[in-house]
């Protein structure tokens, strides 16, 4: 089975929801978040969480996990102003889906105050 590598930043308290799945799964989206974003680039992940989860929430949190190439396929890779910004746009009714198709743990992998 081929997978993809994706990042995801993360303040605090969407951490501790992940964790609460046994690290398998992200939380629903809220109400005013209709789009769930993993990025496909560490570098990329490391600037949201340091530059925005930090001054948003006190900290933030990159999460890194693999993807079924299978159900990525089903979704352009978009950028989000320029090359560097780039992040799969998935519906956040799809969220579901796309955790069912999380290979193995998503793992926190840096971590900014």
């Amino acid at each position: 089975m081929e997978t993809v590598t994706l990042w995801r930043p993360v303040g605090p308290q969407e951490l501790d929801l992940i964790r609460q799945s046994g690290m398998r799964a992200f939380p629903p989206r809220l109400p005013d978040q209709p789009i769930f974003y993993p990025v496909t680039t560490e570098e990329y992940a490391v600037k949201i969480a340091r530059d925005w989860n930090v001054p948003a929430s006190g900290s933030g949190f990159v999460t890194k996990f693999e993807v079924r190439k299978s159900f990525l396929d089903n979704y352009r890779v978009e950028e989000a102003g320029g090359s560097a910004h780039r992040e799969y746009w998935i519906p956040a009714e799809e969220l579901s889906a796309f955790n069912e198709a999380i290979v193995g743990e998503i793992e926190v992998v840096a971590e900014f105050r």
